[in-house]
């Protein structure tokens, strides 16, 4: 384990601060952005004390080479992940703290759909199945069970909301605020890279249960952006711990999941600190995950 966890990169980079999400911090470069990810956690809408040594290690290095592998298919928004080519944004002495959190990237308009794709009938979208047997107006063939493979994975977009959760949306209603030729593109383009994820991940003996996506332009053309593939941005399962009809051990922070559900917190305010135990693992799962699909270690 990492011996440092990096809660933020404020006074660590000389570039001024445009956004801070739960996990990722924007810097402005002028004519690129820095995107430093961080360790901090979030679960149930609350980013959570303490960070995570290593996590924002693993998303940021899977995020990049999932961009590698993918390049051929799409277009990526990554100019470089090389911290020595930022000179004196980032000074020696907090290179090594940085080395592999930082990704240098163009500016894109992100469009504020969330692309989801659903190979497997699990978590919400199981949840919507129960009620009337579809997942965002998607009719599915009647008495599948939790967990059960969809016969084709569906698109099941998201309205971004910045704060509090994203939105499920119809195909429809995705077309009427992107505009129909869009709206296509990112439902092809989404179903595309979710096959080639999936079965990369297949001949590792996982899983790539659902996953989501973003897309942002740049001169009108439709790019990838953001984080792709990573444990806080996808669903995997270990094949062999894969079954129907129990809640299957996710390889994220499920550790932290459970220690919350199971604990006394009210779920209307900031928690107790995480156990080291449950920090500790999670840690684990996060370097293991990165491990199974690179084939190296962190």
């Amino acid at each position: 384990m990492s011996a440092r966890a990096i809660s933020t990169a404020e006074g660590l980079v000389n570039a001024p601060l445009l956004y801070k999400g739960k996990v990722r911090e924007l810097y402005d470069l002028s004519e690129h952005y820095l995107i430093v990810v961080t360790d901090r956690i979030s679960a149930f809408d609350y980013v959570l004390e303490p960070a995570v040594p290593d996590k924002g290690n693993v998303l940021n290095r899977l995020s990049t080479f999932w961009f590698e592998q993918t390049a051929e298919l799409m277009e990526n928004h990554v100019v470089h992940t090389d911290i020595e080519l930022l000179g004196d944004v980032i000074s020696e002495e907090n290179k090594d703290i940085l080395r592999k959190r930082v990704m240098v990237t163009r500016e894109a308009q992100r469009i504020d759909i969330e692309c989801v794709v659903r190979g497997y009938v699990t978590g919400g979208g199981w949840r919507q199945y129960q009620k009337n047997g579809e997942i965002n107006g998607i009719s599915l063939p009647a008495g599948l069970r939790m967990n059960d493979q969809l016969p084709e994975p569906i698109f099941t977009p998201a309205a971004k909301n910045d704060v509090g959760h994203d939105e499920d949306i119809s195909f429809e209603v995705m077309a009427d605020k992107v505009g129909a030729e869009l709206a296509e593109q990112l439902r092809s383009r989404s179903l595309e890279l979710y096959a080639f994820a999936r079965d990369f991940c297949e001949q590792r003996d996982i899983i790539l249960a659902d996953c989501k996506l973003e897309f942002g332009l740049i001169d009108g053309k439709l790019i990838l952006i953001d984080e792709i593939f990573t444990p806080d941005a996808s669903r995997f399962w270990a094949k062999e711990k894969y079954a129907l009809d129990v809640d299957i051990d996710s390889m994220d922070k499920e550790p932290v999941r459970n220690y919350l559900a199971h604990s006394d917190w009210d779920k209307n305010s900031q928690p107790d600190p995480l156990p080291a135990s449950v920090v500790e693992e999670t840690s684990r799962r996060y370097r293991e995950i990165y491990s199974r699909i690179t084939g190296q270690e962190l």
